[in-house]
């Protein structure tokens, strides 16, 4: 079976022993490195490439937020999903347009954080229940107020086309067939999306489409 690489960042040295403790207790799971700062972070996740990065938000040096954002940059492939004890708004919003995958709140159960972390590694978004209630009522206050219905960051109708189909859950060869274009030009338009949107994940994607209205939640 092959194991989920984790890497675990977090300034506080009895938390993140306590966090890699539980996630080697688990067999599907392997911590491939711990780090101490954002700076320290990054690093590790571009030299090690995991499949998914636990990162808290207040660090020494770079925040956890300006980690992840580099991170995603520098390392589209690996998911990033922020633990944190911060329940504000503000930090869930700034951490998804960053690229995090996910966002789990530090008092979580330890099945919650698990489960979290199975998820980023098959690259879906997880919120922990409290701010996925922040995200919807959010969502709903944009939808009744029309923001961010108007522009869709240059995005042609076909792109924005596609990317709903994305959001759906739809693959390639899907799209392919029911727009009648070629897998090739399906991908190639995919490419355009999130070069245009600095996006880095399908998870990405799927937010954005839910936060312009372009899906329902």
């Amino acid at each position: 079976m092959k194991k989920i690489r984790v890497l675990v960042v977090d300034d506080h040295t009895l938390v993140r022993a306590g966090i890699v403790g539980l996630l080697e207790s688990q067999p599907d799971i392997e911590v491939i490195g711990q780090a101490g700062s954002g700076r320290e972070g990054v690093e590790a996740a571009v030299d090690s490439g995991p499949d998914v990065v636990l990162m808290d938000i207040a660090m020494p040096g770079i925040s956890g937020l300006e980690a992840t954002r580099e991170i995603k940059a520098r390392r589209p492939e690996v998911e990033v999903l922020i633990l944190t004890i911060h329940d504000r708004e503000d930090y869930l919003f700034q951490a998804l347009r960053a690229g995090a995958s996910g966002y789990v709140l530090k008092g979580a159960d330890v099945q919650d954080l698990l489960s979290a972390v199975r998820s980023a590694s098959r690259g879906e978004a997880y919120l922990f229940p409290s701010v996925t209630k922040k995200l919807v009522l959010e969502y709903l206050r944009r939808a009744r107020s029309g923001e961010d219905r108007e522009t869709y960051d240059g995005l042609t109708d076909r792109e924005r086309e596609i990317l709903v189909l994305i959001s759906e859950g739809k693959t390639t060869p899907e799209i392919a067939a029911a727009l009648f274009l070629s897998p090739h030009t399906v991908q190639s338009h995919r490419d355009h999306i999130m070069a245009k949107l600095n996006l880095h994940s399908k998870a990405a994607l799927i937010r954005y489409a839910i936060e312009k209205g372009l899906t329902e939640i």
